[in-house]
């Protein structure tokens, strides 16, 4: 991952607080998932089909 420059977004879901977010960055091959208040700590990387699933879950109201 050294020298690509990933563009983190927030869900429209999150609040204005900013307090409890994650931030997503989308790769061709994976999905970067980092806590927004500690930005330094290492992001969870997702294949993009366990990321759609984890999405498609959290839609229908599981977890």
């Amino acid at each position: 991952m050294s020298g690509v420059r990933l563009d983190w977004f927030r869900s429209s879901y999150s609040g204005s607080e900013g307090d409890n977010c994650v931030e997503v960055a989308i790769l061709p091959d994976a999905i970067r998932v980092r806590d927004s208040k500690d930005i330094r700590r290492p992001a969870l990387t997702l294949s993009p089909a366990a990321w759609a699933a984890f999405a498609a879950g959290a839609g229908a109201g599981q977890g």
